[in-house]
């Protein structure tokens, strides 16, 4: 098979026929050997219905997996990809935001260049509030300078991939997961082109701010130690500010006789000791929490459900 198009769901009931519809009339006459993996994230709406009405109605080469649970994209992802049977991978979103003749495109640059293991599309322009572009690439600014690895600003996870990189991917098989520090990590040659977004049809994002704050800390955790370092930090300055306050008082004391300050400077000292010290033990305590769940080796997904449809259009 020449190409799988991995798409996780989470509410989407509005937009799963739409999408298959809508790729399918954007493949016909260019890819015919292609399978379409949906990933039903555990919803809650009547997503996995729709999905099952296409397998009733005889749709060619489709995969619909079915979590047991809410497990998050990332694992929605991996699923997929395990899954996957063609020799090219795409991941797409399933709200139609990211076209499938965009994948064509793909299609075409590694069909020109042999070399190319990944072509990822990015955001050209973002159709956003200028304070969520703003928090955005604040992030990449961050992790880049805390990161050994290189993160493309706008890069998503809309991206082709050949069989030997979807592969190493499956092989990295960490619980908590950050596809974009992934991508980096493994290498391979990348080729990056822009594509416009576009709006919304049916349904609402599921990314709120709450939702994207932790998924940044996730991956800063996940792809660099630099916060543990920062603690060291924190521990070796203020073992070196006490030092020199209390050389400080002393000197005031022997040699110009000023009385100790008192219980105000203690109580904000104290206090701000505190403070610091509950705030490295909780960047201590992220990667610890993550060590402890990993250390479980519990499944990254549980599969409730697996339909595929094997029949090619000729046969029907």
């Amino acid at each position: 098979m020449k190409l799988s198009l991995v798409v996780p769901c989470y509410n989407e009931q509005d937009n799963v026929q739409e999408f298959y519809h809508c790729t399918k009339a954007c493949f016909k006459g260019h890819i015919d050997d292609y399978e379409i993996v949906f990933v039903n994230d555990g919803s809650a709406d009547k997503t996995l219905e729709k999905l099952k009405t296409l397998v009733e109605y005889d749709e060619p080469n489709l995969q619909i997996i079915s979590f047991s649970r809410n497990f998050g994209k990332e694992s929605a992802i991996y699923a997929g990809l395990a899954r996957s049977k063609g020799e090219r991978v795409c991941i797409i979103d399933a709200d139609l935001q990211q076209r499938p003749e965009v994948v064509l495109e793909m299609m075409k640059i590694m069909d020109s260049k042999p070399e190319t293991d990944c072509v990822c599309a990015y955001q050209e322009k973002r159709k956003e509030s200028g304070l969520m572009s703003f928090t955005k690439s604040m992030f990449y600014k961050i992790i880049n300078k805390l990161s050994e690895v290189d993160f493309v600003n706008g890069a998503s996870d809309f991206r082709l991939m050949n069989r030997t990189m979807v592969n190493t991917i499956l092989s990295m098989t960490e619980y908590h997961r950050f596809s974009k520090g992934i991508f980096g990590w493994i290498g391979f040659n990348t080729e990056y082109i822009p594509y416009e977004v576009a709006q919304r049809k049916h349904g609402e994002t599921k990314w709120s701010p709450g939702k994207l704050f932790k998924y940044a800390m996730g991956g800063i955790i996940a792809f660099s130690t630099a916060p543990l370092k920062f603690v060291t930090f924190i521990g070796f300055l203020s073992a070196f500010l006490a030092v020199a306050y209390m050389i400080f008082v002393i000197i005031q004391k022997l040699c110009f006789g000023i009385a100790v300050p008192g219980f105000a400077t203690i109580t904000v000292l104290i206090l701000l000791m505190g403070g610091l010290i509950l705030f490295c033990l909780g960047i201590i305590g992220e990667y610890l929490a993550k060590m402890y769940v990993q250390l479980k080796s519990r499944p990254i997904y549980i599969e409730r459900e697996h339909l595929e449809n094997k029949h090619t259009d000729n046969e029907k």
